[in-house]
């Protein structure tokens, strides 16, 4: 059978995405390290019954990228929320 893909246009440069090959990882617990250099994301799951997470992905990114992330997923969760972000603020 031949592998499920997916291309999106994103900023002007094409994704493709190959479905059987790049699974939806479930997490949790995120585990950030922070350094001069830049930032490590840990995401883990909760282990059930036990008091342990185990790491499902890591993910490095320099500062300003980490920045840029953040500022991009506060915006989306805002725009999921039904909410509009302004220049001036938020308007319900």
């Amino acid at each position: 059978m031949a592998a499920k893909k997916k291309t999106t246009e994103i900023n002007s440069q094409q994704v493709n995405l190959n479905l059987d090959t790049t699974p939806v990882l479930y997490t949790d617990n995120v585990i950030m390290t922070i350094n001069d250099d830049g930032v490590v994301l840990n995401f883990s799951q909760s282990v059930v019954s036990t008091n342990k997470v185990r790491i499902v992905s890591r993910v490095g990114m320099s500062r300003e990228h980490a920045k840029k992330f953040v500022n991009k997923l506060g915006s989306l969760l805002v725009k999921s929320e039904g909410k509009i972000e302004t220049g001036g603020g938020l308007i319900n």
